[in-house]
């Protein structure tokens, strides 16, 4: 062996004797330092198998179970611009019917191989007061639903319910298309008790749409292969032009699809692709910003716990310890204390995964259908996020000890005071935070609750970077007031201004909780806070009228002729799509809208008319939000281009602008506009003004009267729009809030459990020299107050800039954190702090000292 290898072999065998001999030594530290190492692997593990089950998600196959083959329309669609030169394509999935012509059912029948092929529609009916769907008969065969009682229906008045909606030979009262027709039930079938199967022909006759399909099911003769079929499926359609039906926008191409395997879900339930591609971005925004805390977290922990044995490192250093040796000691023992912290939290992985996925159940977060799958072979993903986890340990290791490691041996026992190069690295962190809230305060919707959060993540970086001297700062500012507090509150100041530095890490976990966690919760609070409060002033109607199986036809011009009612106006929720150019990248952003009958709207309903006239909305045109308007240069007389849930495009003419877009939406549409584009409508309401000398009761009675099975309200909710993936968006802030909280916790009790124990010598000598136990309790209390109220002030301080930037663009209202969630976070900081700052103490105060008073 040469020189040189017996050196080094020399080296590693130091190296492993030192990191020994100090993992024995320093339990305690490395107690907290384990700690934030598991629930950074157990958080990683969590969001990385929540994110690949999010990717292999798709929605369920029920309907079509039977059917090899689904054709259907393409529920996506395109929109393609210019960025730096190359050209980008942004998709979004469509919650509407894309249908297609009926023509296509003839030439998919004709395809060898084709066995069967079954023209399938859907339309929603009105049963029993609950909504239900109806279909023709001949599709039951594709799920496969059997009989268990009765026979199929054979004449336009005869019909075949699921389990428990009815029995054979009862009469069914159905509204269909706004209109109740009685139906003789024949027979029950094994499907949901929200189905209705109809003859084929009426049931073409009541889609509304007898040229038109929604899918085709196809099932494979004997012993043809399905990729094959479909192959020729695919052919056959491409040869005989068989498009979508509707107006599709220039580049967003109109081909039918040819779904099998789990793809057939997407015919079936049409939310579930875009509630997956809004889950994954969800996740994916909020995987980094844990990913950053939990980096800032442990790297934070493991320097503070080195820093708490500099001299003793350094001391190594002075004997002749080299640099190498060192960091290979360092590296070694943090590696065997990461290497366990990562197990033990890929173990915890799975079941905060199936937690996440049980909340996400419980909030309705995510539509009925979509299955969030988990292939066996990515089960073991978390060992994946451990070794991520023990590979940051290492690096923060070496970051911990490179100034100690680097130093001379007789500089290294000195310690130095922060550089020059960090002030300025955390100077810039803060101005690039600073000029990411002033992006929000130009941008609207997602694009400014992107830059906000950016900026509180910038800005949390740049405190803890500036920790030191946000630190020396806030304890020269608090110095005059802790002397007020006697004895102890004069050691406290002194204290404090002599170890700025110190506390500034323990400041650092305080500012990252407070400024994430008013980020991620008052985002969303001030949008409802403010949204809540623009609908309470948009809605002047007295009364509402709703009906669970959808309003009669006519039942909104039956109502204005009662006496006693003033105005009468259909609103009916939706959702529109808005392609546009972002920075030059496209982007296509879903938002919900309103349809309503224009005449005397503004008796039922206040949208704060800016300019123009809403009693000329009509098919064809549209009214716009204020900043809507201002942000695509429309005005009365313009035109806006929108796309519609089924993918149609349609210019619009722009006949009225107004100011509470948080309650109404962006776009308030002609009623008629909106449901020429809605397959299966939602439950619209009729609002209803009262004239002033009307009788409430008896006008109650009349509308009801007026339209049979309706449930009139005497106290009608607010009219508000409600944007896509908000539930969504509410059960991932909360997954993340605490996620973060759990890391602060970790943090601040380690951060100042280890100050505590690093100043047992300091605590010994200030009894010996006479303070006393209730002096010195005193003194620890108040710094740690200090610490809190600096954490807070300054938490505060950076989340209220880009929340005022976000707030400003969106809602034009300050910033609102309900005061529940507000004492929660101060409570936590509270408990947490005290936790940290006290107890370590206790037993260095308890000893009786010579030269203490008796009496303290």
């Amino acid at each position: 062996m040469t020189a040189q290898g017996t050196g080094r072999a020399d080296g590693m065998k130091v190296a492993a004797l030192l990191a020994s001999r100090a993992t024995r030594a320093h339990r305690k530290a490395w107690t907290a330092v384990f700690a934030a190492l598991a629930l950074t692997s157990l958080l990683l593990g969590a969001f990385g198998l929540t994110l690949v089950s999010a990717w292999s998600a798709h929605p369920r196959v029920e309907r079509y179970a039977g059917a090899d083959l689904v054709v259907a329309g393409d529920q996506t669609t395109r929109f393609s611009a210019t960025a730096l030169g190359e050209r980008e394509t942004a998709s979004a999935g469509l919650t509407e019917r894309v249908r297609i012509p009926r023509t296509a059912l003839s030439v998919v029948r004709a395809v060898p191989g084709v066995r069967t092929a079954v023209a399938d529609v859907e339309f929603p009916v009105g049963l029993a007061d609950r909504a239900a769907t109806g279909h023709p008969w001949e599709t039951a065969r594709l799920a496969p639903y059997a009989l268990r009682a009765g026979r199929a229906p054979e004449r336009a008045d005869e019909v075949v319910v699921g389990g428990g909606a009815g029995r054979v030979g009862a009469r069914l009262t159905l509204r269909v298309g706004g209109r109740d027709a009685s139906y003789t039930v024949v027979g029950v079938a094994d499907g949901p008790r929200t189905a209705v199967w109809f003859t084929g022909a009426e049931a073409r006759r009541l889609s509304g749409h007898p040229e038109t399909l929604d899918a085709i099911g196809v099932v494979a003769g004997p012993g043809t292969d399905q990729a094959e079929l479909a192959g020729r499926v695919r052919k056959a359609l491409d040869t005989a032009g068989v498009t979508d039906v509707g107006h599709r926008a220039d580049g967003d191409p109109a081909t039918v699809r040819v779904l099998t395997g789990s793809e057939r879900g997407e015919a079936e339930f049409l939310a579930a692709t875009p509630a997956r591609g809004e889950l994954l971005a969800a996740l994916g925004s909020v995987a980094g910003a844990v990913v950053l805390v939990a980096l800032l977290v442990v790297s934070s922990t493991i320097v503070q716990a080195l820093r708490q044995r500099s001299h003793e490192l350094g001391l190594l250093r002075a004997v002749g310890a080299t640099p190498g040796q060192l960091r290979g000691a360092v590296g070694r023992e943090v590696g065997r204390v990461a290497a366990w912290a990562a197990l033990v939290g890929a173990a915890g992985a799975a079941p905060a995964y199936l937690g996440l996925r049980a909340l996400l159940d419980a909030r309705g977060a995510l539509p009925t259908g979509l299955e969030l799958t988990l292939p066996p072979l990515l089960w073991p993903a978390p060992l994946v996020t451990a070794a991520v986890t023990v590979l940051v340990a290492r690096i923060a290791a070496l970051i911990g000890c490179s100034r100690t490691a680097t130093a001379r041996p007789a500089e290294a026992l000195r310690e130095r005071a922060p550089g020059r190069a960090r002030g300025i690295t955390g100077l810039v962190l803060l101005g690039v935070g600073t000029s990411s809230a002033g992006t929000a305060a130009l941008q609207q919707g997602t694009t400014a609750a992107a830059a906000a959060g950016a900026a509180a993540v910038t800005m949390v970086i740049a405190c803890a970077v500036l920790g030191p001297w946000i630190a020396e700062g806030a304890m020269r500012l608090l110095g005059a007031p802790l002397r007020l507090f006697g004895p102890g509150g004069r050691l406290a100041a002194a204290n404090c201004a002599a170890s700025a530095h110190r506390l500034g890490a323990a400041i650092t976990p305080i500012v990252l909780v407070t400024a994430f966690a008013g980020v991620q919760l008052s985002g969303g609070a001030t949008m409802t806070h403010a949204g809540d409060a623009q609908a309470r002033r948009v809605l002047r109607a007295d009364l509402a009228v709703r009906a669970d199986g959808g309003l009669t036809a006519g039942a909104v011009e039956r109502i204005r002729e009662l006496p006693g009612v003033r105005a009468a106006t259909e609103a009916v929720p939706g959702t529109v799509l808005l392609a546009r150019s972002q920075l030059g990248s496209p982007e296509l952003e879903r938002l919900p809208v309103f349809g309503v009958t224009p005449e005397r709207l503004t008796r039922t309903l206040d949208p704060g008319v800016r300019n123009g006239n809403l009693a000329r909305l009509r098919p064809g045109t549209v009214a716009v939000g204020a900043d809507r308007a201002d942000s695509l240069g429309a005005r009365p007389g313009s035109t806006v281009t929108l796309r519609f849930g089924d993918g149609q495009e349609a210019r619009l003419r722009v006949v009225a602008t107004y100011e509470r877009s948080l309650a109404l939406g962006d776009f308030l549409l002609s009623r008629d506009e909106l449901l020429r584009h809605t397959s299966m409508p939602g439950a619209g309401r009729i609002l209803v003004a009262a004239a002033p000398d009307a009788d409430r009761k008896a006008l109650t009675k009349a509308l009801a009267r007026a339209v049979p099975g309706a449930r009139v309200e005497r106290d009608p909710a607010p009219v508000r729009g409600e944007a896509a993936g908000q539930a969504l968006a509410e059960v991932v802030s909360l997954a993340v809030v605490a996620a973060i909280g759990a890391f602060t916790v970790i943090a601040v009790l380690s951060t100042l459990d280890l100050i505590a124990t690093g100043r047992r010598p300091e605590l010994r000598l200030l009894r010996l020299a006479g303070a006393g136990r209730r002096q010195l309790r005193r003194m620890l209390r108040l710094e740690a107050a200090a610490t809190v109220v600096t954490g807070l002030v300054v938490g505060a301080a950076v989340a209220s800039v880009p929340l005022l930037a976000f707030s400003a663009a969106t809602a034009g209202t300050l910033p609102y954190l309900p005061p529940t969630q507000a004492a929660a976070i101060v409570t936590v900081v509270v408990a947490t702090a005290a936790a940290g700052s006290l107890p370590p103490a206790w037993p260095t105060l308890r000893g009786r000292y010579v030269s203490s008073p008796s009496g303290a």
